[in-house]
């Protein structure tokens, strides 16, 4: 899969748009225990995502394939 856009929403979740038009959500509160995404835990660093259009990224180095998305995300 390739992103299109990425675009943050309340309570940690993650609206991806697919450069083939399917849109879903991504629930990334599961990956917030670890230690990469310990900074997500702060909203303001939350919404400060990144498209990689293979990925998606956060400035404290945290990442997250387009293959997890696609493999993980509820399809709207």
């Amino acid at each position: 899969m390739k992103i299109k856009k990425v675009t943050p929403q309340t309570n940690y979740i993650l609206q991806v748009v697919a450069i083939d038009g399917r849109v879903g959500t991504f629930d990334v509160k599961p990956y917030l225990k670890y230690e990469d995404f310990t900074e997500l835990n702060d909203p303001n660093e939350f919404i400060r995502v990144v498209n990689g259009e293979f990925f998606i990224e956060w400035d404290c180095g945290a990442d997250l394939s387009a293959d997890t998305i696609e493999a993980r995300w509820k399809i709207a």
